[in-house]
């Protein structure tokens, strides 16, 4: 067997056409901390203490929006986390500030694993699951 020459994430990039919104989105309704910011080249690093994501402002407008189905590229960032109660509080947050909902907790297959998924500010399709232990 070889050993990956990988060990982990250091951080994900993602382009973001609402930067504020999206980084709000991690630390207004998630609860991260914001690193720092880079003004020459608009980015914003935001963590949980766990992973780094760095949110970098387009430079243009798109000419489509992202489809998952027809483009190469991310499909969904799922994130875990640690209760049903926390994915139900993740839900209601969300709910309440009126982010996009794709669905509502509940269960992966017959359980008792959950997830939900949203869409952030930017349209960046997120998942947030429990593993039901």
């Amino acid at each position: 067997m070889r050993t990956p020459l990988t060990n982990g994430t250091h951080h994900i990039g993602l382009t973001v056409s609402k930067l504020e919104e999206s980084a709000a989105f991690f630390t207004d309704f998630l609860g991260w901390k914001e690193l720092k910011r880079n003004e020459d080249y608009p980015s914003i690093f935001v963590s949980d203490g766990q992973i780094m994501i760095t949110l970098c402002a387009i430079k243009e407008t798109p000419e489509v929006t992202f489809n998952r189905r027809a483009n190469i590229g991310l499909h969904h960032l799922a994130l875990q986390v640690s209760s049903e109660e926390a994915l139900e509080h993740i839900y209601q947050r969300l709910t309440e500030n009126k982010i996009d909902i794709e669905f509502s907790p509940e269960f992966v297959g017959s359980g008792p694993a959950k997830h939900m998924m949203c869409f952030d500010p930017s349209g960046i399709r997120m998942e947030f699951f429990w593993s039901g232990q």
